[in-house]
This record gives structure tokens, C-alpha cells and sequence, in this order.
């Protein structure tokens, strides 16, 4: 008997780290349907960490923003989605453009939220719950196609040796051993009030060197500037790799490190990925949007009662009024308590 579903087409055109948390969703699809080609439509700065990926079949890299931005880029997609011949279409991404395309390609079976901007362009449609993390929010999309579990699944990311050839041989430049006691920090985001004040950052990382931690500082090239004052503010105390890596290398940098301390930003995820516990700092989004740190043993640190808390679901460049009140009121000795009370519960499981 031939199986009716044999393509499938996964669309997450969002940031790093709406993809990273679509893994899980691909992975899920994979077990239940092992047969069937899947394939991921992307943009090019998430490429990195799906084109490895053991589950995938075709990555699909749509520059949206960029090279392919206009109509004509977009119909000619549409042409090379149709001929591909997918069955199902599965769209976490809740944007109008991603549900136009699947129904424009004639996908026969079109799956995505509710709360989708192009919500009528899909024939299945699954609740957006709110209460969710935004990895079971996804997998529930799956029940489109009677795939119902309550498994927790950790996304994953696969390295190749020239990922692991690099990032030793960084690590063996600066002559930090494997063994040492490693702290990494991700201080950067893509919105500027998700932030972490520079500063404090920097007597967090004092105070991690006063207990013998090593601090690296990881991020994208758009964090050098935030990452370069910080490394100037402790000359000597610390390994920036901000801006020297891709995605990959920068989760096997996280991977060899005991936890990150990160904004509410893509870096968190990555640490989930590689099984390193997160402290993440909130300000203007919250943890109950549903895009915290997964892990058993990660920790969110913000503050509370604040009346203009949450400000935006995704942050923004500068405070609504003015007075940036949710991040500068979160003292370096919550975050340094956090990283203690994790550091200690590992030596513990030790």
C-alpha cells in the first residue's frame, strides 16, 4: 500500500530563533512519518543551522528581505513550489505571506494557526494557545495529521568535523581547556530594550573571574559593539567570540560551556539545543509569550510588578516611556544567584 503523504513542506521564514524552535516540529514529523520527503523553506540567516540537519530533505532558502523581495521573486517561488508536487504544507510562522504561498503553490493540505495573518488560506487550522511553549505550540500542529503526543522534544542541531576542527582550535588558541570552568554570555538581541544593561554584564563577568570562571561572549556580528566594551571593561577576563562563528560553532562553543546567561533573544535557544542550562534576563516581552529557556534547569530572572511589563511581544529600539525601568532595575547579584543555584544543582547530579 503506498503511503498518501510522501512530501512535505515545513515554512519558518521568521528569526533564528522561531527556526531553532521548529525543530522539534520537523523532528516529531520525521519519527511519525519516516518515509516522507521534508522540506524547509528558510531565509538565508537561518540557513546554517538547518542545512545539516538528519531529518531534512530539500532546504528551500527564500531571501525575502533582500535579492527576492519583489513580486517576481515571490510568483517564481510559487511556480517552484507547485512543481514540486507537495501534499501537506505545515506553517508555524504566522505571517500573511507564508499562508498566501502554500495556497497559492495548490498544496493540497495547508496546516497553520488560528491567529495566523493569512489564516483563510489554510484548510486546516489548529488553536494558537497561548499558555504553551512555542516548541509544543508547534508540534500540536501535527494533529492536522492525527499526530497527537505530549513528548518533550529538545530541538537539535547536527555538526559537521569542520565545525568541531574550528572551534577547538579557537578554544585552544586562547588556551582555555576543555575542563575549565566555562560561563558563556550572549549579551546582545536584535531589539535594543531586550538588552541587558552593557554594564551590568560587565560586573557579572567580574564577579564570575573572582570565582575562577572563564566568561565567552557569543553573539552575531551586530552585538560586536556591545560585546567589544565589554571585553575592553575587563580587559583579560574573558574570550569574545561574538561575530567569529556560525550558528553551529556558536552552539558547540555553548555545548562546552556549564551555562549562558542571555537576553531574551536566539542564543537561549541554541543552549537548549546543546543541553546547556540559561539564565535568561527579561524586560519588555515576558515568559509567558512562550518562547522561554526549555530546559529542565534554566532559570528566567526579570522584574516583576511592573505595570508596563510586557510592553511588546517582541521588544523594541528604545522604551515606550522612557524609563527602561524592567532592565535596569535587575540587579548583577539576581542573575550571579541564579548562576550559583544552577552550578550548585549540577554538582549535586555530579
Amino acid at each position: 500500500m503506498t503511503n498518501p503523504v510522501s512530501r512535505i513542506l515545513i515554512v519558518q521564514t521568521a528569526f533564528i530563533g522561531d527556526v531553532i524552535l521548529t525543530l522539534p516540529l520537523l523532528q516529531t514529523l520525521k519519527k511519525y512519518y519516516p518515509w516522507a520527503t521534508i522540506d524547509f523553506l528558510c531565509i538565508p540567516s537561518t540557513r546554517n543551522v538547518l542545512e545539516t540537519h538528519e531529518g531534512l530533505g530539500n532546504l528551500i532558502v527564500y531571501d525575502k528581505h533582500q535579492k527576492e523581495s519583489g513580486f517576481l521573486s515571490l510568483h517564481k517561488l510559487i511556480l517552484s513550489l507547485s512543481q514540486s508536487k507537495y501534499d501537506v504544507a505545515i506553517v508555524p510562522h504566522r505571517s500573511f505571506r507564508s499562508a498566501y504561498l502554500v495556497w497559492r503553490a495548490g498544496i493540497p493540505i495547508r496546516v497553520g494557526f488560528d491567529t495566523s495573518a493569512g489564516k483563510y488560506f489554510f484548510n486546516r487550522r489548529i488553536e494558537y494557545q497561548k499558555k504553551l511553549h512555542e516548541i509544543d505550540r508547534n508540534i500540536r500542529l501535527l494533529e492536522a495529521l492525527n499526530i497527537r503526543t505530549s513528548e518533550k522534544v529538545f530541538p537539535k542541531i547536527s555538526f559537521t568535523e569542520e565545525d568541531h576542527t574550528i572551534v577547538n582550535t579557537w578554544f585552544k588558541a586562547f588556551g582555555i581547556d576543555p575542563d575549565s570552568k566555562l560561563i558563556a554570555i550572549a549579551p546582545g538581541s536584535v531589539w535594543a530594550t531586550k538588552r541587558w544593561l552593557p554594564e551590568h554584564y560587565v560586573q557579572t563577568v567580574k564577579e564570575l573571574s573572582n570565582h575562577s570562571y572563564k566568561t565567552v561572549l557569543i553573539g552575531g556580528k551586530q552585538d560586536q559593539e556591545i560585546g567589544n566594551f565589554i571585553e575592553e571593561s575587563v580587559a583579560g577576563e574573558l574570550a569574545n567570540a561574538i561575530g567569529k562563528f556560525t550558528l553551529r560553532q556558536s552552539a558547540l562553543i555553548l555545548k562546552k560551556c556549564q551555562l549562558l546567561i542571555a537576553n531574551d533573544s536566539a542564543p537561549q535557544h541554541l543552549a537548549v539545543s546543546v543541553k546547556t542550562p540559561v539564565i535568561t534576563v527579561y524586560g519588555p516581552t515576558v515568559p509567558e509569550f512562550g518562547f522561554f529557556p526549555y530546559g529542565a534547569n534554566d532559570k528566567v530572572v526579570e522584574s516583576k510588578n511592573l505595570s508596563c511589563r510586557p510592553c511588546s511581544i517582541h521588544g523594541g529600539p528604545k522604551c515606550p516611556i522612557g524609563t527602561f525601568e524592567c532592565m535596569k532595575n535587575i540587579h548583577p547579584n539576581e542573575v550571579l544567584k541564579a548562576v550559583y543555584q544552577i552550578l550548585d544543582l549540577m554538582a549535586v547530579k555530579e
